[in-house]
């Protein structure tokens, strides 16, 4: 099985958010599955410098972009077993940041047919291109459109991946003559046209052998009216070859029995070192040092989509409680301001931390009781994943990925590893909240609940055999559950 992973970043070389831990976790569980998989990325300026010290030039060729003839270079760098593919261009990837330039479409119009462009540069065809989110979602329409026709590709299939279908490429239906010197037949027809404007997303929705979200509860939300950004008669339409595999995360960066950012390292059987953990952030940040206090860590972009309004009302109630609260992010003006406000009346329980820092991220996973996460809508999140590897009990909105993956404590029968709410309600927040607080002063429930919660499997390697599940069906391949089956053996 050969799968080559197109997207627009990737951890560890470059990446703005949720997408470029995917790309940086998901091909390494494939390659334990025995998959020869590879990714393929634009090279951006800002690429880890170490990372660009180390790439191999391996040639060049001229890529169209309607009337324009642009090089590309071909470079590889190996990431633990994977090669990775960047695609040189100094025009469009040598700037500050990778997206919201006025060229975006120019650029990624670029990128996807650089991609079709590049397999046949190369000695080596994939079975699978595994698009994600709409900076790759013309590779789809350009491969059925195009590129089939050709017998290196007439047996390529496609597997698009939404991300977040916020985000929809939205660009004048000028493109299409202008980037990719097609008529307005595309437009014409709906495939591509979406509210008057070209939709790269769509047109990988419509095109693609297969379209996957990163969730279960995401695929079905997405097809109503309320989720589906104008999207959902489409989606029920090819509900069919719609499915939900929700994302893992990489249990080698997550691993409080490993993690070189914490404090004190401890597992599920050192439960107990988690708390010089609390202390030792308690004193970097000028909180009381006092064990007994819950801790309620919160790490997100500081928006209306992760519940910042909900917090926001319920802030001044929830700091009347015998409390701890840690902030780290950024976002909308109106948040930020509104979270230092409050940690101007209540420093010695609330510290907002407005900045982006990996290591205080993990210190606060590592020492927090619960963890925040109220989202508005949520395709799959990875702060509750994260959370729950390290025993931090998420407090969740049941939608999305945190619906899939955190499971709500019920105090008579004792199953659960978090808290969840149903209805976006700050009343509702706060009550899930207390009541989360109340277990907390149960230390033996709290005890079981985290070690509960701690033993979740959200692993790549989980997720990964369901990617090569739907690969399979998709080739026909038919030796899938037998290579599985033998690979699970080295899992346990």
């Amino acid at each position: 099985m050969k799968v080559l992973i197109a997207a627009s970043e990737a951890h560890p070389l470059i990446k703005t958010g949720g997408l470029g831990d995917v790309i940086g976790a998901l091909p390494k569980a494939l390659k334990k599955l025995g998959v020869d998989v590879r990714v393929i990325m634009p090279k951006y300026k800002d690429i880890r410098k170490d990372i660009v010290e180390n790439l191999k030039y391996l040639k060049n060729f001229n890529v169209k972009v309607g009337w324009r003839n642009q090089y590309c270079g071909i470079l590889e760098y190996d990431y633990e077993g994977v090669k990775f593919y960047l695609l040189d261009n100094e025009y469009y990837f040598k700037r500050d940041g990778l997206y919201g330039y006025y060229d975006d479409g120019e650029k990624f119009a670029f990128f996807d047919r650089a991609v079709l462009e590049f397999i046949k540069n190369i000695d080596w065809v994939p079975d699978i291109i595994h698009c994600n989110d709409w900076q790759t979602g013309m590779i789809p329409v350009l491969h059925k459109l195009e590129y089939m026709k050709e017998e290196k590709f007439k047996n390529i299939k496609t597997v698009f991946s939404i991300h977040n279908l916020f985000f929809k490429g939205m660009f004048s239906k000028e493109v299409l003559p202008e980037l990719f010197g097609y008529d307005y037949e595309t437009f014409n027809n709906g495939s591509l046209e979406h509210y008057g404007a070209v939709s790269f997303l769509k047109g990988a929705i419509n095109y693609s052998d297969k379209v996957t979200t990163v969730s279960k509860t995401y695929s079905e939300e997405i097809k109503t009216e309320e989720y589906g950004e104008k999207l959902d008669g489409l989606l029920r339409y090819r509900g069919d070859s719609l499915e939900g595999i929700v994302n893992g995360i990489d249990y080698d960066e997550y691993n409080p029995l490993e993690d070189k950012y914490i404090y004190e390292n401890y597992s599920v059987d050192t439960l107990y070192k988690k708390i010089i953990n609390k202390k030792c952030l308690q004193e970097e940040l000028g909180l009381k040092v006092n064990e007994e206090i819950p801790m309620i860590g919160m790490v997100s972009r500081l928006t209306h989509q992760k519940g910042c309004d909900l917090i926001l009302n319920i802030l001044e109630e929830l700091l009347r409680e015998d409390v701890q609260i840690v902030v780290l992010g950024t976002g909308d003006c109106l948040y930020e301001a509104s979270f230092r406000d409050f940690e101007r009346r209540h420093g010695d329980k609330l510290s907002v931390n407005i900045r982006f820092s990996n290591e205080l991220a993990h210190k606060i996973y590592a020492a927090s009781d619960l963890f925040l996460m109220p989202s508005l809508f949520e395709p799959c999140g990875l702060g509750q994943l994260i959370a729950l590897r390290y025993g931090a009990l998420p407090i969740v909105r049941e939608t999305g990925g945190l619906k899939d993956t955190v499971i709500p404590y019920n105090k008579y029968t004792g199953v659960g590893n978090g808290f969840g709410f149903r209805n976006y309600r700050a009343d509702e927040l706060l009550m899930i909240t207390k009541y989360a607080l109340e277990v907390y002063r149960d230390k033996k429930a709290f005890e079981r609940l985290r070690v509960q919660a701690m033993n979740s499997d959200n692993s790549w390697e989980k997720s990964a055999k369901e990617y090569l599940r739907l690969y399979s069906n998709l080739t026909g391949e038919i030796n899938f559950k037998d290579i599985v089956e033998e690979l699970d053996k080295s899992f346990v």
